[in-house]
C-alpha cells in the first residue's frame, strides 16, 4: 500500500490511503495498517499506561474544535481510531477535556486546576451520565462530591476526570476532580464486555472528594462546545470503519472475486464516502461560528447518520468477509467488537427523536 505526504489529509483521499497527522506519536506518514509510530506500538491490553501516556502526548499542541482547524482535529482521531479502537477510545474524552477547559479559559472562566493536582501531564476523562446521582456542595474549604457517578471509563488508571454533579434539585455544574485520592474510589465492574474490553467503564464512589467548578450550572451543557464534541466522537466511529472497508475492498480486488463482492465494496465505500463528507461540512460550520438551535441539530444529524452508516459498514464487512477473519483475525475481530460497543454511545430512536424535538420547536 502507497504512502501519501502528510500535507494531504484524510479528507482527501480515498480508502486507499491515509494520511497520519503530524501530532506526537502519530507523526510520519503510513498506510491504514499503521497509525501509532514504533514508541507507541504496544497498545491495549498489557501495555494501559503507554496507551494512556500516548494519549496525552499526542494532544500536546493538537488543534482543538472551534479554533479554525476542525478538521485537523477530527483527523487525528479518525487516526487514531484507524491504528486502533480502543486508543482512540482513551484520546477522545482526553481531547474533549482540553478542550472543555480550553473553552472556560476562552470565556475567562477561572479554573484552579491546580488545587486537585493537574498539570500538562495529567490524563483526563469526561464523565457526564447521570445514571446514579452525584451531589455537589460548597464548604468552607472549597466543593466536594459525594454519591456515586456511573460509567465512567477507566477511571481507575486515568489522574483527572471532568464530572457533572447536581447542585441542587434540578441544577447540575461541572467540576475537575483528582481521581488519585483516598476519598474516590474506582469500581472495576462489572464489565464483561468483549468490546472494549480493556476501556472498563464503571461507577465511581466519591466521598467528599474535593472538587473545583468549571463554569456555573448548566455551563457545560450551554456552551457550543458540547455538540462539538459528540460530533468528534462521531469521527471517531468513521475512522474506526477505515480498515474494515478497505478489508471489503481488497476482496473485490482478489483473483476470482465475483459481482457480488463488487457490490459490497462499492456500498462500503459509499457509505464511508458519505460519513466523510458529512464530517467535513460540520467541521467547516464549526469553524464558521455556526452555534445554538443550530449547531444542535448538526450534531444530532451528524451522529445519527454517522453512526447510521458506519453500523452499515459493519454489517457489510460481515457479510463480504464471511465468518473468517471474525474467528481467525485478533485485530479483525477486535476492531469489530470495539466498534459495536462504541457506537451504543449513540442512543438510535431516542436520539432521533431528540433531533426531531429540534427540528419541532
Amino acid at each position: 500500500m502507497a504512502t501519501i505526504p502528510t500535507t494531504t489529509t484524510a479528507w482527501e483521499t480515498t480508502i486507499d490511503h491515509l494520511s497520519l497527522h503530524p501530532f506526537g506519536a502519530l507523526a510520519g506518514t503510513a498506510g491504514l495498517d499503521a497509525g501509532i509510530s514504533a514508541a507507541a506500538s504496544p497498545m491495549l491490553g498489557t501495555h494501559m499506561g503507554a496507551t494512556i501516556d500516548w494519549a496525552v502526548t499526542s494532544a500536546l499542541g493538537a488543534p482543538l474544535p472551534g479554533s479554525g482547524r476542525t478538521r485537523e482535529t477530527w483527523e487525528l482521531l479518525a487516526t487514531a481510531a484507524a491504528a486502533d479502537v480502543s486508543a482512540a477510545r482513551i484520546l477522545e474524552p482526553h481531547l474533549d477535556a482540553l478542550s472543555i477547559l480550553d473553552q472556560a479559559r476562552g470565556e475567562q472562566i477561572a479554573v484552579d486546576l491546580a488545587a486537585v493536582g493537574a498539570d500538562d501531564e495529567s490524563s483526563w476523562g469526561v464523565y457526564a451520565a447521570e445514571g446514579t446521582r452525584l451531589e455537589a456542595r460548597e464548604t468552607t474549604e472549597g466543593w466536594v462530591l459525594s454519591g456515586t457517578k456511573s460509567w465512567c471509563s477507566l477511571a481507575g488508571h486515568l489522574s483527572h476526570a471532568l464530572v457533572t454533579a447536581w447542585t441542587g434539585p434540578e441544577t447540575r455544574r461541572l467540576f475537575a476532580v483528582s481521581l488519585r485520592r483516598p476519598e474516590v474510589t474506582a469500581h472495576r465492574g462489572p464489565w464483561v464486555s468483549r468490546g472494549l474490553a480493556q476501556i472498563v467503564s464503571a461507577g465511581v464512589d466519591f466521598a467528599d472528594a474535593p472538587a473545583v467548578p468549571v463554569g456555573d450550572d448548566g455551563w457545560y451543557l450551554t456552551r457550543p462546545g458540547f455538540a462539538w464534541g459528540g460530533m468528534g466522537v462521531a469521527a471517531v466511529w468513521w475512522g474506526a470503519a477505515m480498515p474494515l472497508v478497505r478489508a471489503v475492498v481488497q476482496r473485490a480486488e482478489a483473483e476470482g472475486a465475483d459481482q457480488l463482492a463488487a457490490t459490497f465494496a462499492g456500498s462500503a465505500d459509499a457509505a464511508f464516502w458519505a460519513v466523510r463528507s458529512v464530517l467535513a461540512e460540520a467541521a467547516d460550520a464549526v469553524d464558521a461560528g455556526v452555534t445554538g438551535r443550530d449547531l444542535k441539530i448538526t450534531a444530532e444529524r451528524v451522529r445519527s447518520f454517522a453512526a447510521t452508516q458506519v453500523e452499515q459498514i459493519v454489517g457489510i464487512a460481515d457479510r463480504a468477509l464471511g465468518p473468517g477473519p471474525l474467528t481467525s483475525d485478533e485485530k479483525h475481530a477486535r476492531r469489530v467488537s470495539d466498534l459495536r460497543i462504541y457506537l451504543r454511545q449513540h442512543h438510535g430512536e431516542r436520539d432521533l427523536a431528540r433531533l426531531g424535538k429540534l427540528l419541532a420547536t
